[in-house]
């Protein structure tokens, strides 16, 4: 039995000796193709044509660099004009900030609606009746119970009044 552990062993041992002899093999292969390449590669003096190419490179260089900058400066100039108008369409009329506060973030900053529906067109009755069955748990939405709990009849009031001339807001808004 140790004979036989004895020769597996030596046979181990012999393979491992053959992958390192390969992969050394491997290491001096790139060595030589490093050292090829090196060779190979030529260095040319150009002198003078050179001072004189790298000044006309320079003077066209100059009048490419600002013809870019300029058409760089005017894409930049369109960029933020788009943004602006974005902007301003976010926002394009002012809400209160109880609609901030409670309706904003998921009915978007005018009721355009993000992830929650669109408010923009519906009537303040619709809204009322809306913001009613949620807070008494009639419709079940655990976020609009959550946020509609604490609010009192006054506010409910004053909020579905506001949602529902949103409509007439963004017509007198499109209108300037």
């Amino acid at each position: 039995m140790k004979h036989i552990l004895a020769a597996i062993a030596t046979l181990l041992a012999v393979g491992a000796a053959f992958i390192v002899y390969k992969s050394d093999s491997e290491v001096h292969k790139i060595d030589e193709i490093n050292k090829v390449i090196a060779k190979s590669q030529v260095k040319v003096n150009l002198g003078n044509d050179v001072t004189e190419t790298q000044q006309k490179i320079e003077t066209a260089s100059n009048e490419e660099v600002e013809k870019e900058q300029a058409k760089k400066k005017k894409e930049l100039d369109d960029k933020l004009s788009a943004l602006k108008s974005k902007a301003g369409n976010m926002a394009a009329f002012k809400v209160s900030p109880l609609y901030k506060q409670k309706c904003a973030s998921c009915h978007g900053v005018n009721g355009g609606g993000i992830i929650g529906p669109k408010l923009i067109g519906k009537s303040a009755g619709e809204i009322h009746q809306a913001l009613t069955d949620f807070k008494s748990g009639k419709r079940k939405n655990y976020v609009m119970y959550g946020l509609l709990s604490k609010m009192d009849e006054e506010q409910l009031k004053a909020l579905s009044d506001e949602i529902g001339s949103f409509e007439q807001k963004l017509k007198a808004y499109q209108q300037q």
